[in-house]
């Protein structure tokens, strides 16, 4: 049960309930919406990550995964999991994110993006060899998107840890 009583979308003025209706009045945006500018400038932050850039969107939904798993955010994990699979994350790969060092379903890009994004998540910074391996691989803009996806999303599973947003099944706030 979350920590705060949600936002009422019918209280919210034009602007918030439009961007609240868009994205299917999910729990996580009712409970930003507390906070219309924050929440709206989250959101055009979150769609540039989910919808702009060159980065891979597979890595990038392997790499959001990783961080709910790590940041231990039920929610993230269940609504990106499902996200990752409409843009090419197969259910193995899905799968084996818990344990992905020891998966054969990750290429070499993908497991220095998923080694990357577990420094960022668990150490001050990335190593220098990890940084090294995935720098290799990536373009700078693709690099820094990573690192901004596994940023924002480190971000908002804390969010929904810290004011215990309830999982919702995951048909009913992602199309």
């Amino acid at each position: 049960m979350a920590r705060i009583d949600y936002s009422d979308p019918a209280k919210a003025n034009d602007r918030t309930r439009e961007i609240l209706g868009k994205n299917r009045n999910a729990n996580i945006f009712r409970m930003m919406a507390h906070s219309p500018s924050y929440f709206e400038q989250y959101c055009r932050l979150g769609g540039a990550i989910r919808n702009k850039g060159e980065l891979d969107p597979v890595i990038r939904e392997l790499a959001i995964t990783r961080t709910g798993i790590l940041c231990e955010a039920p929610y993230e994990i269940v609504a990106h999991k499902r996200i990752g699979k409409n843009v090419g994350v197969t259910d193995e790969q899905n799968a084996a994110l818990e344990d992905w060092q020891s998966a054969t379903c990750f290429n070499e890009v993908q497991r220095a993006a998923l080694a990357f994004t577990d420094e960022i998540v668990k150490l001050r910074r990335p190593t220098d060899a990890t940084f090294n391996d995935i720098a290799a691989r990536l373009t700078p803009g693709a690099l820094v998107e990573l690192q901004l996806s596994v940023g924002f999303y480190i971000m908002t599973s804390k969010f929904l840890e810290t004011f215990a947003i309830d999982l919702q099944p995951v048909t009913e706030v992602i199309a």
